[in-house]
């Protein structure tokens, strides 16, 4: 009987052997002996390359020949481009957002110069945007660069964007606001944590620190709803680039900069680019959008880290798509501002 058992002990392990998953990858991103140390599951890495494959391109367009604007009606973005550029961006574009409707998703086809489709003003605005990114905040994007498809990915909306979070009120005299806890979301890695600290950190001009410099009762006045939220954010960033805290922090002294990677500077100025993304173009739009297309509160889809990164730490992994579309790099437009409303030169 110990010989039978023996046998089938013996042949489980070497079943189980067999089936062994592939060891985690670890590089060492920071100073030894911190922990500072970036590790990978190469089975999750695997399907994240696949996902982030570039789309296909036609190439780099010729650049000369009658603008856009001189062969087209109503080109108020982009009319600078030759017309074998910009059809080829057209095309391009409506691949990257549309590409079951093609064309009719945001035009009249029987009349291309109308603007009556709420979905042509939304995306010459983020065209504009693009070239704003590109151009202005190349601490965080530096030369790689952002295209429509870098958010959406072949969906007419980013697969991630955020709302405001619907008020839940008071639960009960003694149980308060609940400020978006215990109802995990993707968003923060299914944390327990507030599940939108985005309107705090991504929209308003809040500091995400909490770490005081000296003991309590005076050297530390946040509160415990303010760490909950700090938090929150922390982990949507981990979540949205597949990364742990160290890529950014040096574990021992959290909020040291000194001793912090240079990715935690790339990722402030993310930040900043992202509030900016958010109060510049997407809620200024709000008016534009139907009202389906709003969230409980009436206002717009906006942007976090997870739009464009979707997981990796760099989106589409530092592939640039700017070498065949070089317009979107340049902060060049046809139109002013006036007010909230865009006017032809």
């Amino acid at each position: 009987m110990r010989k039978i058992l023996l046998v089938f002990l013996l042949g489980v392990t070497f079943i189980l052997t067999g089936c062994e998953r592939p060891a985690f990858q670890k590089a060492q991103s920071g100073f030894r002996g911190t922990g500072m140390a970036d590790i990978q599951n190469p089975r999750i890495t695997a399907e994240k390359v696949k996902q982030n494959e570039l789309p296909p391109s036609t190439g780099l367009a010729p650049g000369d020949g009658p603008k856009a604007s001189e062969v087209y009606k109503n080109v108020k973005v982009l009319g600078n481009l030759s017309q074998a550029q910009f059809t080829t961006f057209m095309v391009s574009m409506t691949n990257w957002v549309a590409p079951k409707e093609g064309c009719s998703y945001c035009h009249n086809v029987a009349n291309f110069a109308e603007d009556e489709k709420y979905t042509k003003i939304v995306s010459r605005r983020m065209i504009q945007m693009n070239q704003n990114i590109n151009a202005n905040w190349k601490d965080h994007v530096q030369g790689t660069g952002v295209t429509c498809y870098t958010c959406h990915r072949g969906n007419h909306i980013p697969q991630n964007v955020w709302f405001k979070d619907v008020p839940q009120g008071i639960s009960g005299p003694a149980l308060g606001q609940r400020n978006g806890q215990n109802a995990p979301a993707a968003s923060v890695a299914y944390s327990s944590l507030t599940n939108e600290p985005f309107s705090k950190y991504l929209l308003q001009s809040n500091p995400a620190r909490i770490i005081g410099k000296e003991g309590l009762p005076n050297g530390n006045v946040h509160s415990l709803q303010e760490t909950e939220h700090v938090y929150g954010i922390m982990m949507h960033f981990s979540k949205s680039l597949g990364v742990n805290c160290t890529y950014c922090h040096n574990s021992r002294a959290f909020s040291d900069w000194s001793q912090s990677s240079p990715q935690r500077g790339q990722a402030w100025f993310g930040i900043q680019m992202v509030k900016d993304i958010n109060n510049t173009y997407m809620e200024p739009l709000t008016a534009t959008f139907p009202a389906h297309r709003l969230g409980g509160t009436g206002d717009v889809a906006k942007a976090n880290c997870s739009t464009c990164h979707q997981g990796a730490n760099k989106p589409l992994y530092g592939k640039s798509m700017l070498a065949d579309y070089p317009y979107l790099a340049q902060q060049y437009s046809e139109t002013k501002k006036v007010g909230t409303s865009l006017v032809a030169k």
